[in-house]
């Protein structure tokens, strides 16, 4: 058995500590949750709920799409948003009158297709 040379081991070494954080961030990433699409936002509801909002969305794919509708919903003033991939569906707590055409366009307008709000 051949020893390792300390350059060899060096070379190692570096690799290791480069690959663990890329390793991490691209795992982050696949998840939707990476700097790129700069993560979820959390919000949290400031007064009471007046009602609820099942929005089924169609044209979500991955976490990246679920992310990004979600953002952008919460951006909104009046409403917290929880979106589902798995149900195709965003789970909205309404605490100010928003209308639900201003959510329908806010969905649409990111490419996605709003197929029922109840």
């Amino acid at each position: 058995m051949t020893r390792l040379n300390t350059q060899t081991l060096l070379i190692i070494v570096i690799l290791v500590l480069i690959l663990i954080p890329a390793i991490r961030t691209s795992i982050k990433h696949m998840k939707g949750e990476g700097d790129c699409c700069g993560g979820p936002i959390k919000k949290k509801i400031s007064g009471p709920v007046l009602r609820e909002v099942t929005v089924h969305i169609d044209g979500m794919h991955c976490q990246n799409c679920r992310v990004r509708i979600e953002n952008h919903l919460n951006e909104m003033d009046g409403i917290v948003a929880k979106v589902n991939l798995n149900k195709k569906a965003a789970t909205i707590s309404v605490y100010k009158d928003v209308d639900d055409l201003e959510i329908q366009n806010t969905i649409e307008k990111l490419g996605y297709t709003v197929v029922s709000m109840e």
